[in-house]
């Protein structure tokens, strides 16, 4: 590539001389630096006149294993992508890591690109060293349209991460209601747990989306599935202060008792101080008298005076 290639992609393009001549003219950079950067950008006519210049690979390689289609399909940039696809890019190569040009424009939302991909013979099997697809990485970033595009052509709506986190997991964790309610309609399990017990209903519970746990409610989540350490969805709301997500979880009667890790949802509200949470719990029934593990009453858990009305109010009736 010489410096009458060099004029004619300033005339064809608005790319940067310097930048043109730093790529061109730089005997350590190799052309391909020239053609990952045209794809990352969007530059159609310096990348096809990379590759039509016959010096240029097609499917060459960064130091981690990534494309020029992967690049232009991570980036979005359709036109791109629909001329490495046309120049003979092999669609389905992965990268170091595992992943593809399908997995990266299903992970950014790309579903025009995800779409054109389908038709040229991409594959939802592959997996990342995470055990990630196409259709996880979709739905953890809340990309309904994609999730949508993936399960017409083949996903697998029962993929897990190697922790055993589904795309409805994911989903819940991201609070991506919309995503949830799609692939409950296609058939994802509402009580399927990673492997260390966390189910998505807890998962939801935790970051607060309480609109998706009034979802997976009604779909049979199980209200009192626990995790492995023994804490359930309820437990973990109190912890934190959600109370919009225990009104929902409420509703569906969970256990206000000791747990199987020794300690009630009362004493996870009164230790983080949330008055709110506290009225909560003791109107729904929570025993202000019930001994944690440790053989200790909420009331001796905090200072607050507040909470210790709430506390002594609720026994006093309980005692009545």
């Amino acid at each position: 590539m010489g410096l009458q290639v060099c004029v004619e992609v300033v005339m064809l393009t608005n790319v940067n001389v310097k930048i043109l001549f730093h790529f061109v003219l730089q005997k350590e950079t190799p052309l391909a630096n020239a053609a990952f950067w045209a794809a990352r950008r969007g530059n159609l006519a310096l990348l096809r006149l990379l590759l039509n210049s016959g010096r240029v690979d097609v499917d060459c390689r960064d130091s981690h294993g990534t494309t020029l289609l992967m690049v232009a399909s991570y980036a979005g940039h359709i036109d791109c992508v629909k001329e490495l696809v046309l120049q003979g890019a092999d669609i389905n190569l992965q990268r170091e890591s595992g992943t593809t040009a399908l997995f990266f424009a299903a992970q950014q939302g790309h579903n025009d690109v995800v779409r054109f991909l389908f038709e040229f013979g991409a594959s939802t099997e592959f997996r990342t060293k995470d055990g990630g697809t196409a259709l996880l990485a979709a739905s953890q970033y809340g990309h309904m349209r994609v999730v949508e595009t993936l399960l017409k052509h083949g996903a697998n709506i029962h993929d897990q991460l190697y922790d055993g986190a589904t795309a409805l997991f994911l989903a819940a964790q991201g609070g991506y209601l919309d995503v949830i309610r799609l692939l409950l309609s296609s058939g994802a399990k509402v009580n399927q747990p990673r492997q260390d017990g966390t189910a998505p209903l807890w998962i939801a519970s935790q970051m607060g989306h309480s609109e998706v746990v009034r979802v997976m409610l009604l779909r049979g989540a199980d209200r009192d599935a626990a995790r492995n350490d023994g804490t359930t969805a309820l437990l973990k709301a109190a912890n934190k202060g959600y109370n919009d997500v225990i009104k929902e979880l409420l509703k569906f009667s969970p256990t206000l008792g000791i747990l199987k890790n020794g300690t009630s949802a009362l004493h996870a509200a009164v230790l983080s101080g949330n008055i709110k949470t506290v009225r909560l719990l003791l109107e729904a029934g929570a025993d202000p008298a019930l001994r944690n593990k440790a053989n200790e009453l909420p009331a001796e858990l905090t200072k607050n005076e507040h909470i210790l009305r709430l506390l002594r109010s609720k026994e006093g009736h309980r005692k009545s």
